[in-house]
């Protein structure tokens, strides 16, 4: 019996030196987590977007409400996946905090900029979905110290898989992406309307009259976080929008700028990731912000 115990004890003990090997040999630059378990966070929220899509795709004539502002939807679908996304979250960083777009997880408090914060948006392009026009997207950003650390943005109708983590990269589907290098004359642009707000609906326009024609073409999806990879994978080449929220923003902007994009509000200064901005995204190509966007 004691030369079992004996035997166990060993065990362990090789169990435990491996992990404290495998977690000192090599870590992020600045960072408090180690490489090794970053991996292994995106491995799981990656999973667990890729169930949350699953959910998604499986869901028929979902209940609407209404909330504040123009045609602000919100589903029972909404609801359960971030309900889905939080338990699940919840066992990879049990000590997050949360920021979600639905109800009683929708504001930012100042704890939120201190250790671990996931901000998620349980289906952007909520309106798209009610609709069946696509795509929809489920977005997940993981803050550190109130700054971005993780990504992941899934489009389960297409199967694509966004994901990036702060100074190592942005990928799709596993392989690596970056964004576009042709000038604005030779690329698609898209924008979002911000719809929720109507002052800003003539100011909006008013901008996408201005780039129509320095560009092949402009369009809009209906997703913030969509558009966002769009650019960061080459499909378009500029994206704006005149007010965003965190969560729709969070996961997104990291995977944009991972990929060279150059991402800021749109007068050209750095976003807080601390609640609602506006965004302007250009890929690498595109070195000055147009002058009329400053204006």
């Amino acid at each position: 019996m004691i030369a079992k115990i004996w035997y166990y004890n060993g065990l362990l003990r090789v169990f435990k030196l491996i992990y404290v090997c495998l977690d000192i040999m090599v870590y992020s630059r600045d960072e408090g987590l180690f490489l090794g378990r970053l991996i292994m966070i995106i491995d799981d929220i990656i999973e667990i977007a890729r169930e949350a899509g699953e959910i998604l795709l499986g869901a028929k004539r979902p209940k609407i409400k209404e909330k504040d502002g123009h045609a602000n939807f919100c589903t029972e679908m909404d609801e359960k996946i971030q309900e889905f996304l939080i338990s699940k979250l919840s066992l990879i960083l049990p000590e997050a905090q949360f920021l979600g777009e639905e109800e009683g997880k929708d504001t930012f408090s100042s704890k939120m900029s201190k250790g671990f914060c996931f901000v998620i948006d349980p289906i952007d392009g909520t309106s798209n979905f009610i609709y069946e026009y696509r795509p929809s997207v489920i977005s997940i950003g993981l803050l550190k110290d109130g700054k971005p650390y993780i990504g992941v943005v899934y489009n389960p109708y297409d199967d694509m898989m966004f994901s990036a983590s702060v100074g190592e990269g942005a990928y799709l589907n596993g392989e690596k992406i970056m964004s576009s290098d042709r000038p604005l004359a030779d690329s698609l642009t898209v924008f979002g309307t911000a719809p929720y707000y109507s002052g800003l609906r003539e100011r909006t326009l008013e901008l996408v009259g201005k780039l129509l024609p320095l560009c092949v073409d402009v369009r809009r999806s209906g997703t913030a976080a969509w558009d966002l990879c769009c650019v960061a994978c080459g499909r378009c080449s500029l994206y704006f929008e005149l007010r965003l929220q965190l969560w729709d923003y969070a996961a997104a902007a990291l995977i944009a700028s991972e990929a060279g994009c150059f991402v800021t509000d749109i007068d050209g200064n750095d976003i807080s990731y601390t609640g609602p901005t506006s965004v302007l995204c250009r890929a690498k190509g595109i070195k000055e912000i147009p002058d009329f966007f400053l204006k």
